[in-house]
């Protein structure tokens, strides 16, 4: 097994752009893999390959648009508006069902036919908007599956699983790529690069955290 490598669950997003740097210190080789899955915003998957061909990276997109035809929701279909706000008991319409399931299990059979164990994922439990697929003990059971599975010793790596956004900004600034998550990744759940929309859950929990990083690392500078 090859123990200097690693395949990144990419997605052009803040939290998977500061794990492929991550990893990229972490391992001597690292190859970053993207899906497209119709979802709204194809700009995402732009941002990866702009990226990953700017910095270095090998990168591929796989196709994964079954998934959209069995879980609609309000980043595959335009006439599904995201959530503002979340009720206690109820998912967020921007939650894919199986998505990231489905992500580390064809990653780890790319990772495999290329004798690479190791597989790095940007979840968190800290800000992870109340999806389940994006908890350490669901990382951890699939891990123990994909194992199982395929008779081979996989290690999902999780670097922001027990960190919450301002420490993911400070991440980047420790890796010294600041501005290129700040200025370079998509995570607006409408499609727009950088700040974004600074409306939509996913913008006002990126800013909130960049101000409370400000305010924590930068100011004391």
């Amino acid at each position: 097994m090859n123990n200097e490598k690693a395949v990144v669950v990419f997605s052009g997003g803040q939290d998977s752009t500061t794990c492929l740097f991550w990893a990229k210190k972490k391992f001597k080789e690292v190859i970053a893999v993207s899906f497209d899955y119709n979802q709204k915003h194809k700009l995402e998957l732009e941002c990866a390959k702009k990226i990953c061909k700017e910095y270095g990276f090998e990168h591929h997109i796989l196709d994964l648009s079954l998934l959209n035809q069995l879980a609609p929701n309000s980043l595959t279909r335009v006439d599904i508006k995201v959530d503002k706000k979340q009720e206690d008991d109820k998912l967020p319409n921007s939650f894919v069902d199986g998505r990231n399931l489905l992500f580390l299990s064809f990653v780890a059979i790319f990772a495999k036919q290329r004798n690479i164990r190791n597989i790095v994922t940007g979840v968190s439990e800290s800000d992870f908007s109340g999806y389940p697929d994006c908890r350490d003990v669901f990382i951890k059971s699939t891990n123990v599956t994909l194992n199982l599975a395929m008779d081979y010793q996989f290690e999902i790596y999780t670097p922001l699983m027990w960190i919450n956004k301002a420490q993911t900004w400070k991440m980047a600034y420790d890796l010294g790529v600041l501005d290129i998550i700040k200025n370079e990744t998509l995570t607006c759940y409408n499609g727009i690069k950088g700040e974004g929309c600074n409306d939509c859950p996913a913008c006002k929990l990126r800013s909130r955290g960049y101000l409370e990083f400000e305010n924590l690392y930068l100011n004391k500078n």
